[in-house]
């Protein structure tokens, strides 16, 4: 977060001073008012100003030292304006923000510490809204004992909670979670998203995130640390055929997946790569007549993938098994000198100096479990430290990595480029197979000729909307067969409701510091 922090210290200096604190606490308030007017319901004859000016709202501020407890206090300031009985709870009194404080004591706010037990228990049992203001984005280390002790009585309580920037005992830069940590439903961030409210498991207790202009944005670096495609630069990668295009200058991509025991594997991963805008799909294995069954479109052969024909991508691993011909079958595919996706049994085994000498791109495909293996160290670790396994695992293999979890990170070799993370999906893509889709997709996008990253940011987005567009709960086959929705949905085109904004020459969305 130290770029965040040089970012507000250069525009703190041309600012008088407060304004950017006055500018989180106006947005701040406006969020909270929002959630307390959809809580009380629409406005009624009888109940007009219950909405509109939050009357009889009771608001509990949980306020630790420095700029994210002033934040609080002045948001609280602004609610008790309009008629919210607002409590603040200091835990450090001495430290709290003395502007900030007199601000909400001046309109009738109340203040009370941890020691007065019974007065918290029974301002959060009653509380309609609790602003978590305990740690910002200096927190590290997990939450002190008193402020732990604090978020477990809140979350006890049971009251929705609005975290200001970030809740409090989550890590901003890594997104992990070290100890107790405040669970929100909505988070009001200020100036740029910070990593941690895109990377599980600190996403997890973010809710919703809204994020607030205080005017930070030219202050930030050009290349941020993390960032996430909306839907109208995923629509300006995708792959769109001219009038000269033939299905071979679309490109052909071929998937060496599948086996006796797993041919469904096969079938999977074509359905992902017949969808991903590539001309072709040659397949070489021995899933061959139920992949033809299901999709004739598909070139189909028997033999080795270095009889199956020209491609422009491969897609190697899954279903593949763990027989010693499995690794043989991947090497041969590393071989070649077109972009090669490495998914699930593929995985198994890798060497990282044979794949940094490939001059050709490699993207690697693992979840948790594989990526730990990978890494020689624990699934644990890697899903508590999710962009920090993502960098690792591109830095040791020289590939572009896509760690595929609760939420997906897609990291270069080049540490110099942003992480990014997709916005999309739904838990319901835990699912048998869908991982197959995914890999199909993305193997498709390489041969259409998108760079690595490009191609595994293109796909995990619309395999997610994808996922999210299927009837629930979906399956991998009626999530392959929901993404040309997924595409119509993000291009503009056919039946889909269209791009949100224009599309971008340069896909970096949400940047993050």
């Amino acid at each position: 977060m130290e770029t965040v922090r040089a970012a507000e210290s250069a525009l703190m200096a041309r600012l008088p001073e407060g304004t950017l604190m006055t500018r989180a606490a106006a947005g701040l308030a406006a969020a909270c008012a929002t959630l307390l007017a959809s809580a009380a319901g629409r406005p009624t004859r009888d109940r007009p100003t219950r909405t509109a000016r939050l009357y009889g709202a009771r608001v509990a501020l949980l306020v630790g030292s420095g700029d994210n407890g002033g934040d609080a206090l002045y948001a609280g300031a602004r609610l008790a304006r309009r008629g919210a009985a607002v409590t603040a709870v200091l835990l450090s009194p001495e430290r709290a923000h003395p502007a900030g404080l007199a601000a909400l004591v001046r309109v009738g706010g109340r203040v009370l510490t941890p020691a007065d037990t019974s007065s918290v228990s029974s301002l959060l049992r009653s509380a309609d809204l609790v602003v978590d203001g305990i740690v910002g984005i200096g927190g590290r280390g997990g939450l002190r004992p008193d402020a732990a002790h604090l978020a477990q009585r809140v979350a006890d309580a049971g009251a929705p909670v609005v975290a200001v920037d970030l809740p409090s005992g989550v890590d901003p830069d890594s997104g992990e979670v070290n100890g107790p940590a405040v669970r929100a439903a909505l988070t009001v961030t200020f100036g740029t998203l910070k990593p941690g409210l895109l990377v599980d498991p600190a996403r997890t207790h973010a809710g919703e995130v809204h994020l607030v202009d205080i005017g930070l944005t030219p202050q930030l670096p050009a290349v941020p640390e993390l960032a996430a495609l909306e839907s109208a630069d995923v629509a300006a990668l995708l792959p769109r055929p001219s009038a000269e295009s033939d299905k071979y200058r679309r490109g052909v991509v071929g998937i060496a997946a599948g086996s006796a025991r797993y041919p469904g594997a096969a079938v999977l991963c074509v359905a992902g790569a017949l969808h991903g805008g590539a001309g072709a799909v040659r397949y070489a294995g021995p899933a061959g007549d139920h992949v033809l069954a299901r999709y004739p479109e598909t070139l189909v052969s028997s033999g080795s993938p270095h009889h199956a024909g020209r491609v422009q991508s491969w897609v190697v691993g899954p279903g593949l098994g763990e027989e010693p011909a499995a690794r043989e079958l991947v090497a041969e595919v590393l071989a070649t000198e077109v972009p090669v996706l490495v998914d699930a049994d593929g995985l198994r085994g890798l060497d990282p100096d044979r794949l940094r000498t490939r001059e050709a791109p490699t993207l690697l495909t693992p979840h948790a479990g594989e990526a730990a293996a990978l890494l020689g160290t624990t699934r644990e670790r890697v899903e508590s430290a999710r962009l920090a396994a993502v960098r690792e695992l591109s830095q040791r293999y020289g590939a572009t990595v896509l760690l595929k979890g609760s939420t997906t990170l897609i990291a270069d070799p080049d540490p110099r480029g942003p992480v990014r993370a997709n916005p999309t999906g739904t838990p319901w893509l835990a699912t048998a197979g869908s991982g197959d889709v995914l890999s199909g997709l993305a193997g498709s996008l390489l041969a259409s000729g998108l760079p690595a990253l490009d191609a595994a940011s293109a796909a995990a987005h619309l395999h997610g909307l994808a996922g999210s567009l299927a009837p629930t709960p979906p399956s991998a086959t009626t999530v392959a067969a929901a993404l040309p929705q997924a595409w119509a949905r993000v291009t503009g085109t056919g039946t889909g409701t269209g791009t949100h904004g224009t599309a971008s020459p340069s896909p970096s969305a949400f940047p993050l510091p």
